[in-house]
C-alpha cells in the first residue's frame, strides 16, 4: 500500500519493467479508447501486460487490483453503457484517484449514469467486498496476483465470482523457479512485482485444483532488471511478463475432440482472432481441437462466433 500510494507517484519511478512490459501491440479499437482515459490516471498506472480481451459488449467485468483505475476505464468504453466495471484494489489512494475521475470518464463517453465503480478491499477476500457468488463474465487482472501472498485464495475467489462459462484473463510476472526467502522478503522486490512471483508450474496446478481449465498461455516476454543490486538479490533465476486465460467451464459441458470454424463476427477481429500462442482462428477456416478446448468455445462467450462439429481426428490442445 505505501509502495504504490505513496512511494511510486508515476510508472517512470518503477526500478524495472516488470510492470510496463507489453505482451503484444494494442489493436486501434483499445488505442482510441486509452486516448480518452484522463492523463492522471494514465500517469499512476502500474500494469504490465494487454489485459483487455475480445467480444466485451455489455459483459460484466471485474479487475481484480485496478489500481488507478486505467483499464476499467478503457473497459467502460468497450463493454458500452449496458456493461459494467468493478474495480476493486487494497490502496486506498489509488482508489480514490479511479473514483475522482468517474464523472470526467461519463461525460467523456457521454454515459448517462456510470458504468463503472470501485471498491477498496484485497483480491483474496472478493466476498468482503460484497460480490456475489457466479456475478461476472470475465475476469482482468494486470500484474497485481503477485502481490497477494495467497495465490491460491485469489484463484479460488475469481472462480466463486465467475459465471459458468465465464473467463479470467490476465497478466502476471512468472518465475523460472520457485524464489528463495531471502527475495521473497525484499521490500522492493515485492513493490516491483517480482519477490512475489509464482513458479510457472505452479499456476497450472493451483488453476486446475479450484477448478479451472488448462491454463491457456496467450503470450509472455522477457523481463529484464536493469540494477545490479537487485540482480545480485535474485540470481539465476528468470522472470516473464506472460498473459493467460482460465476458464470456467460448467461440469454439464460435454465435448469430444471437435472442429471449429470461426465466424469473423467479433468487432476488431473479423479476419482472425488470435486466441491464445497455440491458436489462432482465421474466419471461415476450419480447425483441429482437443476436448478441452471445444467445451470452451461452447460453454463461453465465444459460443455464438464458432460452429463445433465432432471429430475423429487426434486435435491439438491449448496447453503450452
Amino acid at each position: 500500500q505505501d509502495y504504490y500510494g505513496k512511494e511510486l507517484q508515476k510508472s517512470e519511478d518503477l526500478k524495472t519493467n516488470a510492470c510496463v512490459t507489453l505482451a503484444r501491440p494494442l489493436p486501434k479499437v483499445v488505442r482510441d479508447a486509452l486516448e480518452r482515459v484522463h492523463e492522471e490516471v494514465v500517469a499512476r498506472y502500474y500494469g504490465c501486460g494487454l489485459v483487455i480481451p475480445e467480444s466485451l459488449e455489455s459483459c460484466r467485468i471485474l479487475d481484480l487490483g485496478s489500481g488507478s483505475g486505467r483499464d476499467c476505464y478503457l473497459l467502460s468504453q468497450l463493454v458500452g453503457e449496458r456493461g459494467h466495471v468493478t474495480g476493486i484494489d487494497m490502496t486506498k489512494d489509488q482508489v480514490e484517484l479511479a473514483k475522482k475521475h468517474i464523472p470526467y470518464h461519463m461525460d467523456k463517453f457521454g454515459y448517462q449514469k456510470p458504468n463503472v465503480e470501485f471498491l477498496q478491499g484485497y483480491i483474496e477476500k472478493l466476498s468482503d467486498a460484497g460480490l456475489a457468488d457466479k456475478s461476472y463474465d470475465i475476469i482482468i487482472s494486470n500484474c497485481v496476483i503477485n502481490l497477494a501472498p495467497d495465490k491460491r485464495a485469489v484463484l479460488r475467489e475469481a472462480y466463486r465470482v465467475l459465471k459458468p462459462g465465464g473467463e479470467m484473463y490476465f497478466s502476471d510476472v512468472y518465475a523460472s523457479q520457485r524464489l528463495s526467502e531471502t527475495v521473497r522478503k525484499h521490500r522492493v522486490l515485492w513493490g516491483e512485482c517480482l519477490a512475489g512471483a509464482l513458479y510457472w508450474e505452479d499456476l497450472y496446478s493451483i488453476a486446475k485444483e479450484v477448478g479451472f481449465k488448462t491454463p491457456c498461455l496467450v503470450s509472455a516476454s522477457p523481463i529484464t532488471v536493469g540494477c545490479k543490486e537487485l540482480e545480485n538479490i535474485i540470481g539465476d533465476c528468470c522472470f516473464v511478463s506472460a498473459t493467460f486465460r482460465l476458464f470456467k467451464v460448467p461440469d454439464s459441458s460435454q465435448a469430444g475432440p471437435s472442429q471449429v470454424t470461426y465466424s469473423g463476427g467479433i468487432v476488431g477481429h473479423e479476419r482472425e482472432l488470435v486466441f491464445d500462442a497455440n491458436f489462432t482462428f482465421k474466419k471461415g477456416e476450419v480447425v483441429d481441437v482437443d476436448a478441452e478446448m471445444a467445451a470452451i468455445l461452447q460453454s463461453s462467450r465465444f459460443a455464438k462466433e464458432f460452429l463445433v462439429q465432432a471429430s475423429t481426428t487426434t486435435p491439438q490442445g491449448c496447453c503450452c
